[in-house]
């Protein structure tokens, strides 16, 4: 069964937030980061390194996406689209909502295929992921947000992976506690041999089995399953960070960037209801969507079922109505 939030906190632009509500936003603190941050003058290092891998990447990327539609096999083209959801499933289900918001707690079994999934994603092992998400809301667009939307769409989407990181990420996200994820002896493995791990779940295994099953030729199974499935699904990832704060609708909280996005809640498998989740972050369920707009949520609840996945966190719907009431935007 799902556990219910119902304690409450006074906050400006929040009503009836749970004291145990996981990463709920510092607003002072983000206040303060923002009153310095107009003092300061930052100058942005790129790392060149990456902007060439990136570039290297999204030629690859172009060349999968022309072999799937005029040269793989119809088989590697439903794997490849299979590998997507896979490995999507692994940041939405694994560390996004379960390492890190806590939102729900799991079995061995299930955190080690959904730590898979998450390694095929190829976006950084989970504690550093977890980490950089839990600086993104405990600041919310400040210098101590990895991806700050104020720095800009392309800044959000992809410019904050091809810099150096701002000495305020490094400074807040010593402040935070990740000794839940650190105690975890899985995640300390996936941390330790990161690099091969990946290489194997990433590129080798796509690759492989499209070959080892039905025969698909090896440079087609490896741009199409390996190359073009990774770089779909790290825009998917990335709208999130960029889209789906800048054009939408706030039905929860008027005065925060996060926004509601159907069409980044497909193609991310229901990560889209971002001012829901902005509002509410330990919610497992990260949004009101139906569950056609919500795969990830069916994903968990699957598990729940039969018994991998327990204590869902969910908010009171008396609770969401008083929250977009006071500080909701309609349409």
């Amino acid at each position: 069964m799902s556990s219910t939030i119902t304690e409450t906190i006074p906050k400006v632009f929040i009503d009836d937030l749970a004291k145990n509500q996981f990463l709920a936003q510092d607003f002072d603190e983000v206040d303060r980061l923002r009153e310095e941050s107009r003092k300061e003058t930052f100058k942005p290092q790129y790392v060149w390194r990456n902007v060439a891998l990136f570039i290297a990447l999204h030629f690859g990327a172009v060349i999968g996406f022309y072999q799937l539609f005029f040269v793989a096999k119809w088989q590697t083209v439903i794997w490849s689209l299979l590998c997507w959801m896979f490995s999507a499933i692994g940041i939405t289900a694994g560390a996004h909502r379960l390492w890190s918001h806590k939102s729900y707690k799991a079995k061995k079994p299930y955190e080690a295929l959904i730590l898979f999934f998450q390694t095929m994603a190829f976006q950084n092992d989970v504690i550093e992921w977890s980490r950089d998400h839990r600086c993104h809301h405990k600041w919310t667009d400040t210098d101590a947000d990895p991806h700050n939307i104020n720095r800009g769409f392309f800044f959000s989407h992809v410019g904050w992976l091809l810099q150096k990181k701002h000495p305020k990420i490094k400074e807040m996200g010593s402040k935070l506690d990740l000794s839940d994820l650190e105690a975890n002896p899985l995640l300390a493995f996936q941390r330790k041999f990161y690099l091969p791990l990946v290489i194997i779940c990433c590129f080798l295994f796509p690759t492989a089995f499209a070959v080892g099953l039905w025969g698909e030729n090896v440079l087609v199974a490896f741009y199409t399953a390996a190359l073009w499935r990774y770089c779909w699904s790290l825009h998917a990832t990335w709208f999130i960070n960029s889209a789906a704060h800048s054009f939408g609708y706030k039905p929860y909280d008027a005065n925060i960037s996060p926004v509601e996005s159907v069409w980044t809640t497909i193609t991310a498998f229901g990560e889209g209801g971002h001012n829901y989740h902005h509002t509410f972050p330990q919610d497992y369920r990260t949004s009101e969507m139906p569950m056609l707009l919500n795969f990830t949520k069916g994903f968990i609840d699957f598990f729940a079922a039969i018994g991998w996945v327990y204590d869902r966190k969910s908010v009171a719907e008396e609770i969401i109505k008083r929250q977009k009431a006071r500080f909701g935007k309609s349409r």
